[in-house]
């Protein structure tokens, strides 16, 4: 479980958090959205603890994730936005230091589930992107978390590569509680379960995504227009 309660973030006198106050629990797939710069990777890296709220506090599983970051980042894996692969080294090489770092015991069968247990052999920098978010997620997925923290899983891929970056997430959903960023409204209608919409640090919505073809879209621009 995520709790946030009235948490703000500071970045000199801007504010990129503003107030947030929510709670994810376990069988949430959470899209969260928002234009660039809304403050969707500051909330996200405040869940994490790599940042420290400026007011308000944040709870994972119970844990402030500042004093406990230790604790806490074993409930979380984190895809970031710019994917930090060491892309000079064979996939194989790459995911057998991670798991390391994080005992993990059953590398293989996380390389199965992503459908990449064949492209082990290869150097990360000659991968598609589509595959290096696979191997970001294979990453992610070492050392059994709770929750996984994508950011933009999907920026940049194309439409193929997108379809099979959303399957995954609806997939792992059934063991792992989901929060993902994005700004294409479409993935929400195809993949979550619930809706956190942020806009210039402040959550304009927070509930079960809308029902119907475009209802995300119309909602989103309707409440981001009034902000």
């Amino acid at each position: 479980m995520i709790e946030f309660h009235n948490v703000t973030k500071k970045f000199d006198a801007k504010e990129a958090a503003s107030s947030l106050s929510f709670t994810i629990k376990k069988g949430d797939i959470v899209g969260f959205v928002g234009s660039n710069g809304a403050g969707k990777t500051t909330t996200l890296r405040l869940m994490s603890g790599y940042l420290k709220p400026t007011k308000g506090t944040v709870s994972v599983f119970g844990n402030d994730p500042n004093n406990k970051r230790l604790e806490v980042l074993s409930h979380i894996g984190y895809l970031p936005e710019n994917n930090p692969l060491l892309v000079d080294m064979k996939v194989i090489e790459y995911l057998r230091f991670i798991a390391q770092v994080k005992h993990e015991k059953n590398l293989m069968a996380i390389l199965k589930e992503l459908h990449i247990a064949d492209m082990t052999e290869k150097h990360i920098e000659h991968l598609s992107r589509g595959y290096k978010q696979r191997v970001g997620l294979a990453a992610a997925l070492c050392g059994n978390p709770d929750i996984l923290l994508l950011d933009e899983p999907t920026s940049g891929l194309d439409p193929i590569e997108q379809d099979v970056i959303k399957e995954l997430i609806i997939k792992l959903s059934n063991k792992h509680i989901i929060v993902f960023s994005t700004h294409i409204l479409s993935e929400i209608d195809d993949v979550a379960t619930r809706l956190l919409i942020i806009n210039e640090g402040k959550l304009l919505f927070d509930g079960e995504k809308p029902r119907g073809k475009g209802s995300v879209e119309k909602l989103f621009k309707k409440l981001v227009k009034k902000s």
